[in-house]
C-alpha cells in the first residue's frame, strides 16, 4: 500500500510539472523577462525531478520492494514463542506418564496477547491433567531468590504442595530414590549464555541422571540473551567445577536446547553414556535477536544491561572487588575500597538485600565504575578487571582462589598479573575459540 500511495503521489507531481511547462512554453518568447526567468526555472527543477525519480526507482529491490536502510531498525520480527508455550505438541508427551520439572520462576508459559502476563508452568500443567510429581528446583531456589551460593533445602511448594528438591549444595544430581517414581523429566530453565551460570552444570547433571536410570529429558527450549557471540578462554579440564564443567569459552553462543544437544553429542557425560533427548525448539528466533527477558533469571541480574554485563564482570567474582551485590545496579557497577580513589571516582555502599545477604564489603564505600549507561557488548571486555587490578592498593591480595575457577584455567591471572594488555590476551584464544566455533555448528538449531 505504501508503495502505490508513493507512485500516485509521484504522477500528480509529474501532471503538474507538465502542465506548468506547457503554460510557460506558451509564453517562452515573450516579451516579459518575468515570464522566462520563470520558465528557466521550472524547467531545470523539472529535470532535477525527473532525474530523482530515475535514481529513486533504482532502490526497489529484485522483487520491486523497496531496499530498507537500517534494516534492524524497521524489520518487524515475529514474537518468540518460547519451548514451553508450544504446549500442544509435547503435551501428548506426558499423558499417562510421571513427571519432574526441573524449573524456578523463569518456566513460565506466556500469554501472547497480553504483554507481561503469564502463567507457570506448573500450574499449566496441573489443570491440563498432567501428573506432576515434583519440583527439582537448581540455585537460588524454585522461586529464585536465594544468594548465590546459598544452601537450598528441599521441601513443598507453598501453592501447590508438589515437593520441592533442591539441585544445589550436596544434592546438585538427582538420585536413582528421587526418580524411582519419574517416568519422564522436563527441563525448562532460562539461561544466560554464561560458562559459569550454574544453570547449564545442572543441566548436566539432570542429563546424567536420567540417562543412567533409563528416563527421557523433554528440555522445553528459551532464549540466550547473550547468544549473539561465542568469547572467552576455553576451560581446561584440569579446573572442572559446577561453575565449569566443560571445555567451552566463557561465552558458548547457545541455547538449553542446543547445549543439551553438545553434552550428549560430545559424549560429555559420566563414561560417555547418552540422555534419550528431545528438545522442543522455539519459533521465530535466531541467535542475532536481541532478547528482553521478561522475568530475571536469577536475583542479581534484574535487567538486560546486568545480563550483558554479567560475562565480564563475573570475573570479579573472583577478586577483592564488589560487582554490584548488594545494590539496585548487580552486575551493572563495581568497586572496592582497595581500588585508587584518585583513579576511580564513583562510590556506592554495598548492603544486605534480597539475594545478597551478604555482600561483599557489606556497609563499606567502595570506588569503582558505574556502567548502567555502557552501550550492549558484542564481547567480553577485560579491560575494567585490568585498569582495577593495576590501580588497587596491594595487588598480591587482588585475586582470590575463585577466579580460577571462573576463568577457567590459571592462564589468565599470570596474563594480568604480567601486565598483558587485552588485545595480547584475547590473541591467545583465537585459535581454541575458531576450533569451539566449527564444533558448535554441529548443534545449532537457529
Amino acid at each position: 500500500m505504501a508503495e502505490i500511495a508513493i507512485f500516485i503521489i509521484g504522477a500528480d507531481m509529474l501532471l503538474l510539472y507538465f502542465l506548468v511547462l506547457i503554460s510557460l512554453l506558451a509564453i517562452k518568447n515573450s516579451k516579459f523577462k518575468v515570464f522566462a526567468m520563470f520558465y528557466k526555472f521550472f524547467k531545470n527543477t523539472f529535470l532535477f525531478f525527473l532525474i530523482t525519480m530515475v535514481s529513486c526507482g533504482r532502490t526497489t529491490g529484485q522483487n520491486g520492494g523497496s531496499v530498507a536502510q537500517n534494516t534492524p531498525e524497521v524489520q518487524d520480527h515475529k514474537p518468540v514463542v518460547v519451548g514451553a508455550n508450544r504446549i500442544d505438541t509435547y503435551l501428548p508427551q506426558l499423558k499417562g506418564k510421571r513427571i519432574a520439572l526441573v524449573g524456578n520462576q523463569s518456566s513460565v508459559i506466556f500469554k501472547m496477547n497480553e504483554e507481561g502476563a503469564y502463567t507457570h508452568l506448573v500450574d499449566s500443567l496441573l489443570s491440563r491433567d498432567v501428573n506432576l510429581v515434583k519440583v527439582f528446583a537448581p540455585e537460588h531456589g524454585f522461586r529464585g531468590t536465594a544468594d548465590a551460593g546459598e544452601t537450598i533445602k528441599d521441601g513443598k511448594d507453598a501453592s501447590t504442595g508438589l515437593p520441592v528438591v533442591s539441585l544445589y549444595g550436596d544434592n546438585k544430581k538427582p538420585k536413582a530414590s528421587q526418580l524411582k517414581d519419574v517416568d519422564l523429566v522436563i527441563f525448562d530453565l532460562q539461561d544466560v549464555g554464561t560458562r559459569f551460570y550454574t544453570y547449564i552444570s545442572s543441566l548436566h547433571y539432570v542429563m546424567e541422571a536420567c540417562a543412567e536410570n533409563n528416563i527421557p529429558l523433554l528440555v522445553l527450549d528459551r532464549p540466550n540473551p547473550n547468544g549473539h557471540y561465542v568469547d572467552g578462554p576455553l576451560l581446561n579440564t584440569a579446573h572442572t567445577s559446577f561453575v565449569g564443567m566443560h571445555p567451552i569459552p566463557v561465552v558458548h553462543g547457545l541455547t538449553m536446547g542446543e547445549y543439551a544437544q553438545m553434552i550428549n553429542g560430545e559424549k560429555w557425560l559420566k563414561n560417555g553414556i547418552q540422555c534419550e533427548l528431545k528438545v522442543i525448539s522455539m519459533e521465530n528466533y535466531d541467535h542475532q535477536i536481541q532478547y528482553s527477558l521478561p522475568i530475571k533469571p536469577s536475583p542479581n541480574l534484574p535487567n538486560d544491561q546486568a545480563i550483558n554485563l554479567y560475562p565480564s564482570l563475573c570475573f570479579f567474582e573472583g577478586t577483592n572487588v564488589n560487582e554490584g551485590r548488594g545494590t539496585p545496579n548487580q552486575f551493572q557497577v563495581f568497586g572496592s575500597p582497595f581500588l585508587n580513589k584518585e583513579y576511580f571516582d564513583y562510590t556506592y555502599t554495598p548492603v544486605s538485600m534480597e539475594g545478597a545477604k551478604s555482600p561483599k564489603h557489606l556497609n563499606t564505600l567502595c570506588y569503582g565504575r558505574n556502567l548502567t549507561e555502557q552501550p550492549r557488548l558484542n564481547r567480553i571486555n577485560l579491560e575494567w578487571l585490568i585498569e582495577a587490578y593495576e590501580n588497587t592498593q596491594d595487588k598480591s591480595k587482588f585475586f582470590n582462589s575463585f577466579f580460577t575457577k571462573l576463568a577457567g584455567n590459571t592462564q589468565l591471572q599470570k596474563q594480568i598479573e604480567a601486565g598483558l594488555s587485552e588485545k595480547e590476551i584475547r590473541e591467545t584464544w583465537v585459535e581454541n575459540l575458531e576450533t569451539f566455533k566449527e564444533k558448535r555448528k554441529e548443534y545449532l538449531l537457529y
